[in-house]
């Protein structure tokens, strides 16, 4: 399946060149970082912020979620494209992450950089969570006290310790390389931070610069060095080790409490039993320990020359050797892989409360990372992304096995933090590749039994609930069926669907509000700049397809094309740029919007489907039976679908939806049915030839129109739908209305940031065609003007300010242009009376509208809510509209009375005698002798009111007639 020229081509494009020239070992080091190994040399490190780096948001807490979305967006690159570069980026990747892994099972080793000093230092990188620890008791009983150290610090980490002697909270003491206001402080307590005597220094120590610094404790004042010369001094400072007692936790780089580990390097690190003098600390700052007044340090003494190993040696004659440790030791389960420690997985199961600071959905990084490269091992059989997914699946098996299913349960409930995406579906697509039971009994850890029994009951929870952590949720829950037959995983799937669409979805197909969802069928109230998360419509459309190819419901595929031709499409911008997807997180939908598609560096999750979006778009156009005895079209795109199992090529050519029209053709043949979709929306007519001629099947809006035959090579099949302009109304306000012509979502380009007032109504077609309102733009498809106002496709991805929105202003009562005269009227809901015959659209003819006026108005006047003079004048504007020629409204009335004939409602003779008044009024208009005509429409009036005896016929044909009257005499 591949996709031909057009607007999705195009906007793959974009995606295809980032891509292409993006370098994917940006993403690596953080792996390996984590995994105790030397970075990449070269690499331009990820930007500050966003959520990959080790500077992102919340701790950085959400990193390697980024590169399962590049991994995936890459498989289906070359998938879609056979290009090799996309094949190699995956393979180096995958590559990487096995040597990450492999990493992760070992104790970390030293890496070195050039030091100071003559020789090489000791590296502890940042986001390798390794320290330095030396034996306890290491600085026991020490009366007065030294500690002079080369530091190069590589990050600007508050409170990040250069050593921290200690057993807990309560007792310690510290250097740390920055305070809260970035300064150096040494403190040292023995009952708590409220206890604590401290120096403080004058100036930061430079990031990525060596610095020398010394603390000096006599018990009676303590003294901070940097670069040789005193930086702070505290003439009260009277603890020192030995008053602190036994100390178990003596360490390098590492805190007593959840501080950030010191990253950088360390060279000559030494410790004495007393107080150097202000001028052996100066020479400490030019030269080895070794070689000067001083000495080694007599108590700790590391050159941290090593090479190799994971020892530093201790040259004090103590043998007090510091050993490299990870902080959190080493994986549970040698599948584990991630970027960051094991421990935001292990916290996770004792939390209760959310907190994303400490803990960040690891599970779903865990699924972004597991589907990135199960995506890679099919499109390129590399077994080592097999490996690691299911060494992925084994560890998780084996960390969530150990666990009860009440605690499984909270876990899975807690916002964010337990927030685990498609993870089901990827543990399911890895059994299918393994098939080890534990895989299929992993899935099922993840079941949120209070949410997925709700829904198998339709008890509508959602609201308060978190959109995106939870709509992944049920596209598992129908593969969980599709393997274990268990009907509450589809009944729950179903029923959810439905309380999502039209519920809560807005125009561009999009949901939630603020990443949450609120109560059912409010759209209007909350139109704000946290619309629409962009990843809620990928897994919508994920969950929808699922679902159709469960029961091959229509509705499903609507929905599909609304959210792809709208949110999809429009959430990439029309631009190019070689470091940013430029994608969207939200969609604000409040009038005056602006799309953003520069969030947080590029690298949240939104712009990580994005990308996987952008590289998928012809997913779901065809689908077969299971049999293979019929093809879906679900969507007119422009593509080629090679049917391996028939030998069939079909080649569908259209710049749908910039036109309305589709050809496909049929290269090879064989005997299938071909099912085309019939949108909800193609009220207007749907039309299909094959080779030409008119197709014997009947187009029903919202259905698939089926033709079987024998297809032989070079056969073509043209569809034709007619476009119509709409208004859908806002679930809460019937006032405030969105656009959509066709498939496509219009918005109104504009600043102003008040909902737009809309006048619609008044030149609407029979069949509810608002198109007349708006006037198109020459040279720019699918762009027109309403007001004053350009109406562009939300599908365009550019920053001009919009509305997706507008306030519908139908101020009196308008039909084909005639103004009675007579106020609009609307009730406290806000709906008016032109909504409730508008809503009865599409009309046959105009009898069925005059008849629609009528119930209208009567429906008012029974609510006393309108004065019979003014529904009078109602149906008086509506007789004399003019929704085409009087000849035209002369066949409409033969046509009704020829259905009539046919169903026995009428006699032959009566029949006979209509059409001959009617063809004699068509004369007449001819002649354009407008007195005749009428004469000869009175005699059919009398014909019929003594004819015909069913009422609804007779009234129907006799509001027709007298309206032709009234129009003709006006």
């Amino acid at each position: 399946m591949s996709l031909g020229p057009g607007v999705f081509a195009r906007k793959r494009e974009l995606i295809l060149n980032f891509a292409r020239g993006y370098d994917e070992r940006r993403y690596l080091n953080v792996f390996r970082a984590n995994a105790g190994l030397q970075p990449v040399a070269g690499v331009v490190p990820l930007p500050a912020g966003g959520w990959e780096g080790l500077d992102g948001e919340a701790n950085g807490n959400l990193r390697g979620h980024f590169t399962g979305h590049h991994m995936s967006m890459l498989a289906q690159a070359y998938a879609g494209t056979g290009e090799e570069v996309f094949g190699t980026k995956l393979r180096n990747l995958v590559g990487s992450l096995h040597e990450c892994r492999e990493g992760l099972s070992r104790e970390p080793a030293i890496q070195t950089v050039g030091g100071r000093l003559p020789g090489t230092a000791v590296d502890l990188a940042r986001g390798s969570y390794v320290y330095g620890q030396l034996p306890a008791g290491s600085v026991d009983g020490l009366t007065g006290m030294t500690f002079a150290a080369w530091v190069r610090p590589t990050a600007a980490a508050n409170w990040a310790r250069i050593f921290d002697f200690g057993n807990d909270t309560r007792t310690y003491a510290f250097l740390a390389q920055r305070d809260g206001a970035g300064l150096p402080r040494f403190a040292i307590t023995r009952n708590f931070a409220g206890g604590e005597q401290t120096i403080v220094g004058t100036a930061p120590l430079p990031v990525n610069e060596w610095s020398h610094v010394a603390v000096t404790l006599d018990g009676q004042a303590g003294t901070l060095y940097v670069n040789g010369k005193q930086a702070g001094r505290n003439a009260a400072l009277t603890l020192t080790p030995a008053l602190l007692g036994s100390l178990a936790n003596v360490w390098l780089g590492r805190s007593q409490y959840n501080d950030p580990n010191f990253a950088g390097a360390y060279q000559d690190v030494n410790i004495w039993r007393s107080a150097l003098r202000a001028a052996q600390v100066a020479e400490l700052a030019a030269a080895r320990a070794s070689g000067t007044s001083a000495g080694n340090g007599d108590v700790v003494s590391l050159a941290c020359g090593e090479t190799s190993g994971s020892v530093l040696a201790d040259a004090s004659g103590k043998d007090r050797n510091a050993t490299l440790r990870r902080t959190w030791g080493l994986p549970s389960h040698p599948g584990f892989l991630a970027a960051y420690p094991e421990t935001q997985f292990i916290e996770l199961e004792s939390r209760t409360t959310p907190d994303y600071l400490r803990v960040w959905a690891p599970y779903y990084t865990a699924h972004k990372i597991l589907k990135g490269l199960l995506d890679a091992y099919t499109a390129t059989a590399e077994p080592k992304a097999l490996d690691l997914a299911a060494g992925l699946c084994d560890w998780m098996h084996s960390r969530l096995g150990k666990l009860t299913p009440a605690v499984r349960q909270r876990m899975w409930g807690i916002f964010s933090s337990g927030e685990y995406g498609g993870i089901v579906e990827a543990i399911l697509e890895t059994h299918s590749h393994t098939g080890k039971p534990e895989h299929l009994e992993l899935a099922k850890y993840f079941d949120l039994d209070s949410l997925i029994d709700a829904c198998a009951q339709n008890k509508d929870i959602l609201a308060g609930l978190h959109a995106n952590q939870h709509i992944p949720i049920f596209t598992g829950l129908v593969l969980m069926y599709n393997t274990t037959g268990e009907e509450r995983y589809l009944t729950a799937a179903r029923n959810f669907w439905g309380m999502v669409v039209p519920t809560r979805m807005f125009s561009i197909g999009g949901t939630s509000q603020g990443e949450f969802w609120k109560e059912r069928d409010r759209i209007a109230a909350f139109l704000n700049a946290t619309d629409a998360e962009s990843c809620c419509a990928y897994n919508m459309l994920k969950l929808s397809r699922e679902l159709f190819l469960k029961d091959q419901n229509p509705a499903y595929m609507d929905y599909y094309e609304r959210a792809l031709f709208n949110q999809v499409l429009g959430s990439k911008q029309d631009q190019e740029s070689a470091e940013l997807p430029l994608a969207t997180y939200f969609i604000g939908l409040q009038p005056g919007a602006v799309r953003d598609f520069t969030p947080k560096q590029g690298t949240t999750c939104c712009e990580g489907t994005g990308l996987e979006s952008a590289t998928k778009y012809q997913d779901s156009v065809y689908f077969t039976a299971e049999d293979g005895s019929a093809l879906y079209v679900n969507l007119y795109i422009p593509s080629t679908l090679r049917w391996a199992a028939k030998n069939i090529t079909v080649t569908q050519t259209t710049s749908y939806p910039f036109e309305q029209r589709t050809t496909l053709q049929v290269a090879g043949s064989g005997q299938f049915e071909l099912r085309l979709r019939v949108p909800a929306w193609a009220t207007a007519g749907f039309t299909v030839r094959v080779n030409g001629a008119a197709a014997e099947a009947t187009a029903t809006p919202g259905s698939y129109l089926s033709i079987a035959r024998t297809w032989k090579n070079g056969d073509t099949v043209d569809v034709e739908m007619a476009f119509t302009l709409r208004a859908e109304q806002a679930l809460d306000d019937p006032s405030v209305q969105t656009l959509m012509y066709g498939p496509v979502h219009l918005v109104a380009r504009d600043a102003r940031t008040d909902l737009l007032p809309f006048s619609l109504y008044g030149a609407a077609r029979l069949n509810g065609d608002l198109a007349p309102a708006a006037q198109p733009i020459q040279g720019k498809p699918l762009h027109f003007t309403q007001a004053g106002v350009e109406l562009a496709p939300f599908l365009e991805g550019t920053e001009d300010a919009f509305h997706s929105y507008f306030r519908r202003a139908e101020p009196s009562v308008v039909f084909g242009g005639v103004d009675c005269g007579v106020a609009n009227p609307a009730r406290a809901n806000k709906t008016t009376l032109l909504d409730d015959v508008w809503q009865s659209a599409p009309f046959a003819n105009k009898p069925e509208l005059l008849r629609r006026v009528t119930q209208v108005t009567d429906a008012w006047l029974s609510e006393r809510s309108l004065s019979r003079a003014d529904a009078d004048r109602i149906y008086g504007a509506a007789q004399r509209a003019a929704f085409g020629s009087p000849e035209g409204e002369i066949d409409d009335l033969q046509q009704i009375a020829a259905a009539a004939l046919a169903a026995g409602r009428i006699t032959a003779e009566t029949g006979d005698m209509l059409g001959a008044r009617l063809k004699s009024a068509t004369k007449a208009l001819a002649r354009k002798t407008t007195a005749k005509a009428v004469h000869y429409l009175g005699q059919y009036i009398d014909g019929a009111t003594r004819d015909i005896a069913d009422q609804s016929l007779r009234d129907l044909l006799v509001s027709g007639a007298q309206a032709l009257v009234v129009r003709l005499n006006a």
